[in-house]
């Protein structure tokens, strides 16, 4: 069973597995990145790692639209249901529930959460996601580097997504060292190019994880896909 991740640009991710679709941290709508637009993508399940305008950003719209559940923390999936949500799974940092389409965690991230009218949105996190054929994705979304990804590389990641932008997240150094950490199969950066703030050279920091890690760097394109 193959799980496919598509790059819709920033950090909004779709993710096909078991069966069903997932979308990670949707911004589309004023996103100068997004390869599509929020009234076109197809969702079962939204994944928001935290509250920022740019992630949890079309979450209501789409939710609306397609009747997902939409997986966060218990704060952004409480202020969801206040904003119409209907159908929300809240978690919290180190639990995890198996879903329909397999088992998600979620991880600690070193970022903040505040939500679009400055309400408290909970604790930031990743997800650590136990595919039903048994392979390990890692999604840091918005993230600094921290020692416990050393713990998260334990599980034996076929793939992980990171933030490479700097400013807001890691840049690149540390995303290498997060690599190291983590040493996956495969790697995605994300999070970078959106604006000129976070612009990087994606090829370059490609080439010192080839250099410097056991692991495959996969530099995606804005509506571009991997397969593992």
């Amino acid at each position: 069973m193959m799980s496919k991740l598509t790059w819709f640009g920033h950090a909004t991710l779709g993710l096909e597995t078991a069966g069903f679709k997932l979308i990670i941290d949707p911004f589309f709508s004023g996103n100068p990145a997004a390869s599509t637009s929020a009234d076109k993508v197809a969702a079962d399940f939204i994944l928001v790692s935290h509250g920022h305008g740019d992630h949890i950003g079309d979450t209501v719209a789409i939710a609306q639209r397609t009747g997902a559940t939409v997986i966060s923390n218990h704060e952004i999936v409480t202020w969801l249901g206040k904003q119409g949500v209907e159908k929300v799974h809240g978690q919290h940092l180190g639990g995890g529930f198996k879903y329909p389409f397999g088992y998600l965690k979620l991880t600690l991230a070193l970022h903040g959460s505040q939500l679009p009218d400055g309400s408290y949105g909970g604790n930031p996190a990743g997800f650590l996601l136990t595919c039903n054929d048994g392979k390990k994705i890692y999604l840091a979304q918005d993230t600094g580097l921290f020692g416990d990804m050393k713990l998260i590389g334990e599980e034996g990641l076929d793939l992980a997504v990171i933030p490479i932008g700097d400013n807001y997240t890691m840049g690149p150094d540390d995303a290498l060292r997060a690599v190291k950490m983590l040493q996956p199969k495969a790697v995605v950066p994300i999070h970078y190019n959106t604006f000129e703030l976070l612009n990087q050279d994606a090829a370059s920091w490609a080439k010192r994880v080839a250099d410097e890690t056991g692991s495959k760097a996969i530099i995606l394109k804005p509506g571009e896909s991997y397969t593992c």
